[in-house]
């Protein structure tokens, strides 16, 4: 697979794929401008080598229409701010005012288009759109990891037709972080799996007990484990139709000598809210009226020490109820718990994310993915999409 590395940009054409999929407020300002630092290092590559920089992103689900809350203007304001020069931007990602525009770029130019989803082929991956988008460039970039497992027109179909495509630094980057910890990595190799559901991780556990030494799961996802295990976890959240394959999965791990760590306390509440009243308790006491809503003590220490020892750690998934700040402790816990490992730590998924920023410790993480999808989809053993696509252009 080509980088954006390999090829000569001077004065070409780059249309650069960026995910700009960002948060904005009621007065339509960007909260969180993460993804767009992200993608800086390409962007100013492609400044360096003198070109044309044309950039198409996403934003919400606008589904095929043009609506003004998920316009990408706040998102080219921001980037015009971060990149200290001029960012122009077109009200459209394609028809006479923006090859007008595209043609009278010079080098250095940067020209965001309107957001690709205000047009329904972009999510129907259709063959017409994406050369539609091609015929704008002599050069087409996927910088947009958190997009790459989406068979869409922009990220797909439009390598069919661009000239030359390669991959962005970001998405290098996020490639080559991947493969240190699922493809070659340094033992033992330990996941952390977490969040709400078993049936969304369910790929990615199977896949895992072929990869991993260890994995400590957490989250809502442990109560259907524990039942699984003839554990009374009061009203917990569970998915009642996958407690026998929870069952299956601890019986696959210990066949294979994979490690799996459980909860052994919970934090209770008989709801979930800010001002509910909370305790900790062992697992085999949870109360018949109350749920468990986050990992204990106990659990976060037991969990730290089967971390002590790993080389490699990947984790995807909050350990409790995090966003409710008295549910919180036990994914904080494993923020630190990680930070001290020593170990080259990996972690993916928004809400994981958010939980290491909040913690003030995300700069002692080696990597933050920027996909949640797509990173739960490579854990899965899948190839995404968008990297394939790629990998086609280039044979």
């Amino acid at each position: 697979m080509k980088t954006i590395r390999d090829i000569n940009l001077s004065g070409k054409r780059v249309l650069l794929r960026v995910d700009f999929n960002v948060p904005l407020d009621d007065a339509l300002n960007v909260t969180d401008d993460t993804r767009i630092r992200g993608v800086l290092p390409t962007i100013n590559y492609a400044l360096e080598h003198n070109a044309k920089i044309i950039i198409a992103s996403h934003l919400g689900r606008p589904k095929g229409k043009p609506m003004a809350e998920f316009s990408l203007k706040p998102a080219a304001k921001v980037l015009e701010k971060l990149l200290g020069k001029p960012v122009g931007f077109v009200e459209d990602c394609m028809g006479d005012a923006v090859s007008t525009l595209v043609a009278n770029m010079q080098p250095k130019d940067i020209l965001m288009l309107e957001n690709l989803r205000f047009h329904p082929e972009e999510e129907k991956d259709d063959d017409a759109f994406a050369k539609t988008l091609a015929e704008l460039c002599d050069v087409y970039v996927n910088d947009a990891f958190a997009v790459s497992h989406r068979k869409n027109a922009s990220v797909y179909a439009v390598t069919r037709h661009a000239p030359v495509s390669a991959a962005g630094l970001l998405m290098e980057k996020e490639i080559n972080y991947f493969n240190q910890a699922m493809k070659n990595p340094k033992r033992p190799l330990a996941a952390v799996v977490g969040g709400a559901k078993v049936s969304s991780k369910l790929g990615a556990l199977e896949n895992m007990l072929n990869q991993v030494d260890k994995i400590i799961i957490g989250g809502a996802m442990a109560n259907t484990f524990l039942k699984s295990l003839g554990v009374d976890v009061g009203k917990s959240k569970i998915e009642e139709d996958l407690v026998e394959t929870a069952k299956m999965i601890l019986e696959k791990a210990s066949g294979k000598k994979v490690r799996i760590y459980l909860p052994v306390d919970v934090v209770v509440a008989d709801r979930l809210a800010p001002d509910a009243s909370s305790r900790v308790v062992p697992v085999q006491e949870i109360p018949a009226d109350e749920m468990a809503l986050d990992i204990g003590p106990a659990s976060s220490l037991l969990f730290k020490e089967a971390l002590a020892d790993t080389k490699t750690i990947v984790w995807n998934g909050p350990m409790g109820a995090f966003e409710t700040d008295i549910f919180a402790r036990g994914t904080l816990e494993m923020v630190s718990a990680l930070t001290e490992s020593g170990a080259l730590t990996i972690v993916g998924g928004g809400d994981t994310d958010v939980a290491v920023h909040q913690s003030g410790k995300a700069d002692q993480i080696t990597y933050i993915s920027t996909g949640g999808g797509a990173f739960l989809e490579l854990l899965e053993g899948k190839a995404l999409p968008g990297i394939t696509a790629l990998e086609e252009a280039d044979q």
